[in-house]
């Protein structure tokens, strides 16, 4: 063979081997709503098949490429495709948008970073518990890790047969079983699996929760009433949720971080469960995950929300853990909820006390020491072993302590890095008697009651700097650690949490993120008791905008239950406007740093249930209001048609973002000066309603008219506010308030957010 017509052979054989090779990817699909019967769902689905056929080649190629057809509620589907072939499928005239299925995660801080309702944020919930009556014709979903049926919070003590509009059911009643409480138990994993090929083992393939994480967030939403619960001995009292005799359904869509690929959930995988959740019949969706934003249209969680809210089904989003930096919050689409986290009034304390007489307070669930006296204390550097280096050793990392160092002593261990509860692990399995853990520079005075293994309590930077003090003072440190205690009525409270996400809001800046925030800091509710999670517990504390989110959702079933006419932005105009913005001191709420809460971090203050049932005036929004807004927004008309699914037209006017009819008030990149308008419904008795201002710093703020009558239930007034840069150099975000009173009975109050160009 000539070398020429060997390297023809050659080249072309390295080619088709490179186009055998070419990566895939996991791909959404959208291409609109869908509100048909059964056989125009088949329609839909052979329409997906047929869009993939036509790209890739053959029927044969789109089944092997098709991960899911969305053929219910929504139009679309999620395939396995190459770049080329994705971008020839967005050039097809019926698709709306084509983006990337990307990884989702849990928002739960790593500690393990309970719903104890008579004993926390809940307690003002009372009047709007018995007027609702707890919720008892609300079905609330949860997208999340599954659930733990056999926990007392899912038993149905005292419940009828299930409504019958109800359409949903458990996939494995034999593995989950459902029952007249929990109505609703299934899975998605097609999507993670279709990336990391069939990692997850056949006993997770079920409905059933083995994170804990999807009980927890279910449970603080719907769960039932539970008498006599605590976590290792500390805090007893009744469990329950917000909305205590709801109905629940699990959808769970994310999966542990022990299997390959390290877990979390893939969007595909999160739109199936939407579209079945929305599908079944749910009122509620409590949705505690989120990920990097993106557009509306290019994101899958922003679609699908939507088309939960287009059913009249409310959405609550948590806000995200990646704070305390400026620009971080999720899921911000103006349709949803978006939930920050702050603390309550209540601590679970442990002191560190010290030889020397030094008392030090901490936070823990742990188990008490096994001797009331004391013991010898270690810097966990000066136990490594002598493979570790004293980084890992100073974290307390797993094999980095030396037993016959650490052995009957109490360790000192860095936060950082490794979860928190991993580091007692570490430190019980070399043989410590127990931990104090102690916070960096960085984590400050954030401190958490985690349930450790072994005797812990966490301490703030300030007191560790006094701890390191008296160890670096004497050759024979010892000290011991007090049982967990309840302690009531802490002040201030609440704050902020400095892990929860802040805005402003990275794809839309007009529109104020988070909405609002609810308890989310040592949260107690139900759990998974799988044997091999670690710890095991029925009931356990977490803390994260995970856990504040279904504080929301339990509240919007109440609402939802007391007010069925009331829309999804009815309901969040309520919360919104109801909220409160002082502490138990009176004062206004604080950040982690001490400083006063802005509304990026807080939204629009701290939810105030009883306030909610009667704000007065609402906020109120329709569908084809979220369409004016996408219009103004620059979206093509016939984009938003297929969003739709049903005739639209883009205002005839030139429509403004700023008269968006939101509950907050945002003026983005103000120049000069600007007007606002608004339109308040009447969802109270008659009244006349008075305003009241705030101005942002550097800002004149006038209102006109400066006084609204509302006849009669139902009634519409409108007003406009117009905002003018007054000082000199007005830079950046400043903030004010908007208050409509009626002689005391509502405070109908909206945050005021503007930055200047």
């Amino acid at each position: 063979m000539k070398f020429s017509s060997f390297l023809i052979l050659f080249i072309t054989f390295c080619v088709l081997q490179s186009s055998s090779l070419a990566i895939k990817k996991s791909y959404i699909v959208y291409l609109g709503g869908q509100h048909g019967n059964e056989f125009e769902a088949s329609k839909v689905k052979e329409s997906h098949f047929a869009i993939l056929g036509s790209i890739l080649g053959s029927k044969e190629n789109a089944d092997e490429s098709i991960i899911y057809s969305y053929n219910k509620v929504i139009n679309g589907f999620a395939a396995m495709l190459e770049e080329e072939d994705a971008a020839k499928i967005a050039e097809h005239p019926d698709v709306v948008s084509i983006f990337p299925s990307k990884r989702i995660n849990l928002h739960t801080t790593h500690s393990w970073d309970f719903l104890n309702l008579e004993k926390n944020g809940f307690v003002d919930s009372s009047s709007l518990w018995r007027k609702a009556r707890f919720g008892e014709n609300i079905i609330i979903g949860n997208l999340d890790t599954g659930v733990w049926p056999e926990s007392k919070s899912f038993h149905p003590y005292g419940y009828g047969p299930v409504p019958a509009r109800w359409k949903g059911g458990c996939e494995n009643d034999t593995l989950v079983p459902c029952n007249n409480k929990l109505i609703g138990a299934k899975y998605y994993n097609k999507g993670y699996q279709a990336i990391y090929g069939s990692v997850i083992p056949t006993i997770m393939n079920n409905a059933r929760d083995h994170q804990g994480h999807g009980s927890h967030t279910l449970s603080t939403a719907g769960g039932n009433f539970v008498p006599g619960v605590n976590v290792n001995g500390v805090s007893n009292g009744t469990a329950k949720g917000g909305s205590p005799r709801a109905r629940v359904a699990a959808y769970k869509v994310c999966w542990p971080p022990s299997l390959i690929g390290g877990g979390g959930c893939d969007e595909s995988d999160i739109m199936k469960g939407f579209e079945t959740a929305i599908h079944d019949g749910v009122d509620v969706l409590s949705v505690s995950l989120g990920g990097s934003t993106a557009e509306f249209m290019d994101d899958a969680l922003s679609i699908a929300s939507f088309h939960a809210l287009k059913k009249g089904i409310t959405v609550v989003f948590s806000a995200g853990n990646d704070g305390p930096a400026p620009e971080t919050v999720n899921n911000v689409a103006p349709w949803v909820i978006t939930v920050a986290a702050s603390t309550i009034d209540r601590e679970f304390q442990s002191f560190a006390v010290l030889a020397s007489g030094l008392r030090l307070k901490g936070l823990s669930m742990s188990k008490s020491m096994p001797d009331a006296r004391l013991y010898p204390l270690i810097n966990s550097p000066h136990a490594k072993t002598d493979n570790t280096s004293v980084l890992n050793a100073t974290l307390c990392k797993e094999g980095s302590l030396d037993p016959k160092k650490v052995l009957g002593k109490i360790v000192v261990c860095l936060r950082g890095d490794n979860a928190r509860v991993n580091k007692s692990t570490e430190a019980a399995h070399a043989g410590a008697a127990g931990m104090i853990l102690c916070n960096d520079l960085s984590t400050g005075d954030e401190i958490t009651a985690d349930p450790h293994i072994l005797p812990t309590t966490h301490l703030t930077y300030a007191d560790c700097l006094r701890l390191f003090a008296y160890l670096n003072s004497t050759k024979e440190p010892l000290g011991y650690i007090t049982h967990p205690e309840d302690a009531f009525n802490i002040k201030p409270a609440p704050f902020m949490a400095e892990f929860s996400s802040r805005g402003p809001n990275p794809v839309a800046p007009e529109i104020l993120k988070p909405d609002i925030t609810a308890p989310g800091v040592n949260i107690i509710a139900a759990y998974t008791e799988d044997e091999d999670s670690e710890p095991v517990f029925p009931y356990n504390i977490m803390s994260g905008t995970s856990m504040s989110c279904p504080h929301v959702a339990g509240v919007v079933g109440l609402l939802k239950n007391l007010h069925p006419d009331w829309s999804p932005s009815a309901i969040k105009s309520a919360l919104m406007t109801t909220a409160k913005v002082k502490d138990n001191t009176g004062h206004a709420m604080l950040d982690k740093t001490k400083v006063a809460a802005n509304p990026f971090s807080r939204g629009a203050g701290d939810i105030w249930p009883n306030k909610a049932m009667n704000p007065g005036l609402v906020y109120d929004l329709c569908v084809n209001d979220y369409l004016d807004y996408l219009c103004a927004r620059g979206y093509n008309e016939t984009v938003i048609q297929k969003f739709a699914d049903e005739p639209y037209e883009c205002p005839k006017t030139n429509y403004s973002v700023l008269n968006f009819n939101y509950p907050s008030i945002t003026v983005h990149n103000l120049n000069g000066i600007a007007t606002v308008t608004r339109k308040l419904t009447n969802v109270g008795t008659p009244g006349t309603y008075a305003v009241r201002i705030k101005n942002p710093a550097g800002i004149s703020v006038d209102v006109n008219p400066k006084v609204l009558t509302f006849a009669k239930k139902g009634d519409v007034q409108k007003f406009e506010m117009t905002v003018k840069v007054h000082g000199k150099n007005v830079k950046g975000y400043v903030f004010g308030e908007l208050i409509w009173s009626d002689a005391n009975k509502h405070h109908v109050r909206s945050p005021i957010v503007v930055s200047v160009a």
